[in-house]
């Protein structure tokens, strides 16, 4: 079995970042977690890519396409859509071989996560986002989604419930095993982090209050937020885990509960030794040789 993390999330939510840390957290800890950067827009990141769709097609190429014209979003979703309908080329990638050889002969435990565009409909009602789950599945993937939400928008009872519903879009879209992240925690002063407390485990009678007193647009539609306040408690659709870049502990935390979503190393052959039952008259002489 490999394993596979899709990392998602808006524009600006740290996915390269955490890519980066993650790789460099299972390096120290003797592991080997290679990253594929799928941003064909991607200018800078703190990671050597196994693999780099810009080798295969750039938003810059579709933009300056004469037939084509996009503009930077449209661009992108071309992109993903491009390395869908040339799955072959991402397949001699991954599995370093030609475009027809099986991949039923790759070693067990390869682990990849996969950084993905910032561009938000891909993952909440576009069928790539899903389209590529699919191939990664029958490249014999087990594959995780990591939904990545900034802290610092999530700081108040209106942001947090859209940032909640933009999560549970994307779960309910990607149809994976999901984890929602609250990242750059550490760029949170003491306030907001008290303020972002309430919200990890959100009660929605406090949310729905804090939503109902903080704009005219809230007390007039307080009905649909108590709805949907009510659908993500009642279902426990969306929790968040908070990362924290600068503690190792916190990336060791998360790390470790993907790693239990993917079942990471269950498969593993357990090493057992054989014993001897002793014999009972053995036993016997060994006491009676003991007291001559």
């Amino acid at each position: 079995m490999r394993y596979a993390q899709l990392v998602m999330g808006p524009a600006g939510s740290g996915k390269s970042t955490y890519c980066a840390n993650i790789q460099q957290h299972a390096a120290d800890c003797n592991r080997v977690i290679n990253v594929v950067n799928l941003d064909p827009a991607a200018e800078h990141f703190e990671y050597s890519p196994l693999v780099d769709i810009r080798e295969l097609i750039h938003v810059d190429d579709t933009m300056d396409d004469e037939e084509l014209h996009f503009g930077p979003n449209g661009g992108l979703v071309f992109c993903i859509e491009y390395l869908i309908e040339n799955q072959e080329w991402l397949k001699a990638q991954l599995c370093g071989g030609d475009d027809d050889e099986e991949v039923d002969g790759e070693p067990d435990d390869d682990y990849i996560i996969f950084d993905m565009p910032g561009q938000i409909e891909l993952y909440t009602h576009l069928t790539a986002g899903k389209d590529l789950v699919k191939l990664l599945q029958s490249w014999n993937f087990n594959v995780c989604s990591v939904f990545l939400i900034d802290s610092q928008f999530m700081i108040d009872g209106a942001k947090f419930l859209s940032g909640t519903m933009a999560a549970l879009s994307v779960m309910a879209n990607i149809e994976l095993p999901h984890v929602n992240v609250l990242t750059k925690m550490d760029l949170l002063s003491k306030t907001a982090k008290s303020q972002l407390e309430k919200y990890i485990e959100p009660d929605p009678h406090a949310l729905l209050g804090d939503v109902a007193n903080e704009s005219a647009w809230g007390r007039k539609y307080h009905k649909l937020s108590e709805a949907i306040g009510m659908l993500i408690e009642d279902f426990s659709l969306v929790r968040f885990t908070p990362l924290n870049l600068r503690d190792e502990e916190s990336i060791s935390d998360l790390l470790m509960t993907i790693d239990n979503i993917l079942q990471y190393g269950e498969d593993a052959d357990t090493k057992t030794k054989d014993f001897e039952q002793p014999d009972p008259d053995d036993g016997d002489d060994d006491d009676r040789n003991s007291y001559e």
